[in-house]
């Protein structure tokens, strides 16, 4: 059994064939995947929600991403605190920083990350972080701002970023990068990580892996991730699903911690 800890299939690509995809990654052996629920952005925060209800091998995130910060407005933390309650809502994301596109602006994103920190804090749940070239800010807000578990979604740092994550009791998650011939670093990290802290992901539609790169990525695709995880840490396949699985249960399935 495999679980893609991270998924878009809200998005519009998959309006002609959302369903077949579906079926697609359950044939592939992929049990579980979990939606973020980013969506579009405020008003709309239950994106993954809507998915999670119709079908029982989904689970749901909420949260603004980093993109949508400027968007976010009191009566969007005072939603998202309600949905926080959700049975199918499992962490707060994707939420963080990004510094790449600067599609809000960076002391807004900060605000609106931080306050996220808050209700997932309040709320007993993991959250799920977006950094893009903003990795020293991101570590930095999270240091200040947040005692609990997490995961650095779609990881795309070396070694020693890796070891900052770490520290902080975050798992790492890889997606389709880990396949890239050129992802030396990211390859590194998945090796020497330990075995307890790695989950892995399609980010679908986007960065499909080796040999589907290029493509509009989907959850079934996953297993090309998981047999590069394996390759690289001298495990077998199954032994990569079963570990990845149970670190996925043992973050988001076990009783809350208290922040």
């Amino acid at each position: 059994m495999l679980i893609d800890s991270h998924c878009h299939l809200d998005d519009h690509r998959f309006d002609a064939d959302r369903e077949a995809v579906i079926e697609r990654a359950l044939a592939a052996g992929v049990a579980r995947m979990v939606v973020i629920g980013a969506g579009d952005g405020p008003p709309d925060l239950e994106a993954g929600i809507r998915l999670a209800e119709r079908h029982e091998c989904f689970y749901a995130t909420i949260g603004v991403h980093p993109h949508d910060a400027a968007k976010a407005t009191p009566e969007t933390f005072a939603r998202l605190r309600d949905l926080a309650q959700h049975p199918k809502v499992i962490a707060i994301g994707e939420i963080g920083l990004d510094y790449h596109y600067d599609f809000s602006p960076r002391e807004t994103q900060k605000t609106v990350f931080i306050e996220q920190m808050r209700i997932a804090a309040d709320a007993g749940k993991p959250i799920v972080i977006h950094t893009r070239q903003a990795w020293p800010a991101t570590i930095a807000a999270i240091q200040e701002n947040w005692r609990g578990s997490g995961i650095l979604h779609c990881f795309s740092g070396g070694p020693g970023e890796a070891q900052q994550a770490l520290a902080l009791d975050f798992y790492l998650s890889f997606g389709g990068i880990l396949t890239f011939p050129k992802a030396a670093d990211v390859q590194e990290a998945a090796r020497i990580a330990p075995a307890d802290r790695i989950l892995i992901e399609t980010d679908a539609p986007y960065l499909a892996p080796v040999p589907r790169r290029g493509q509009r990525n989907e959850p079934a695709f996953i297993v090309e991730t998981a047999r590069k995880l394996a390759e690289l840490r001298g495990a077998s396949y199954e032994e990569i699903a079963a570990t990845t699985t149970a670190n996925f249960e043992r973050l988001f399935l076990a009783p809350p911690r208290p922040a």
